[in-house]
């Protein structure tokens, strides 16, 4: 690709530029495997259903999908709920204590490739901001010694405050590329969930990259991404 075609690159973070979707998936699963355990519910929770129902979503949002799937019903509850509270805010804020207790016992480096391609861009005048679901953006950035890098960040705290739909909705990156006072158009998307993908092709942006982490190619495609790539340093 020829980045002179472009202004900003709007990263999400976890699967992009850090290994944290990894993370993310194993305290979906730790949360999630006792929960159903302690409901007696027959169908467990399996790695496929983070990338179906989870992945790339507010968390709530996640919580809410999965329930679905599995026809549960728990009231919605409310952001301040405790992490033992049955309601979707609860199971939310467990999967959540899993997550940093995770983070902070093994802490994140950042994907080489993804460092390499992110200073050749600041490097070259390109602007960048981090487009995330988490609420956790920040301190994973400064965990991976990579806040430095992105004067914006757009994660799932700035989107409540200011109201803003998540993804698949392409919202979180409108206003990212607004802060960067640059037009959609001059913009690319670089996403590893379907739900980014999405996001970035229902905004029409410049452009939309998928990368590759484990969701599969074809699928990354089929939901809006104009190239698919298996690391970043490949756009160099």
């Amino acid at each position: 690709m020829d980045w002179n075609d472009y202004d900003a690159a709007l990263f999400d973070l976890d699967g992009v530029i850090t290994p944290t979707a990894d993370v993310h998936m194993r305290a979906w699963a730790q949360m999630f495997g006792e929960f159903l355990a302690n409901r007696g519910v027959a169908e467990p929770y399996v790695d496929a259903d983070y990338f179906t129902y989870v992945d790339g979503k507010p968390r709530y949002d996640g919580v809410r999908s999965f329930l679905e799937s599995r026809g549960i019903d728990l009231p919605e509850g409310k952001p301040t709920d405790e992490p033992t509270a049955e309601t979707v805010a609860g199971l939310g804020n467990r999967k959540n204590v899993v997550f940093e207790q995770i983070l902070e016992t093994e802490g994140v480096e950042a994907y080489p490739g993804s460092v390499k391609l992110v200073q050749a861009l600041v490097d070259r005048g390109i602007q960048v901001a981090i487009v995330s679901s988490s609420r956790n953006a920040p301190a994973v950035l400064r965990a991976a010694e990579m806040i430095d890098y992105f004067p914006v960040i757009v994660d799932g705290r700035v989107a409540a405050e200011r109201y803003l739909a998540g993804k698949p909705a392409p919202d979180t990156f409108l206003d990212a590329a607004r802060q960067l006072d640059v037009p959609k158009e001059r913009a690319v998307v670089l996403e590893d969930a379907l739900s980014g993908v999405a996001a970035g092709h229902s905004g029409d942006f410049g452009l939309v990259i998928g990368v590759n982490r484990g969701v599969g190619a074809d699928a990354l495609l089929e939901h809006g991404a104009d190239i698919v790539v298996d690391d970043l340093e490949e756009l160099l």
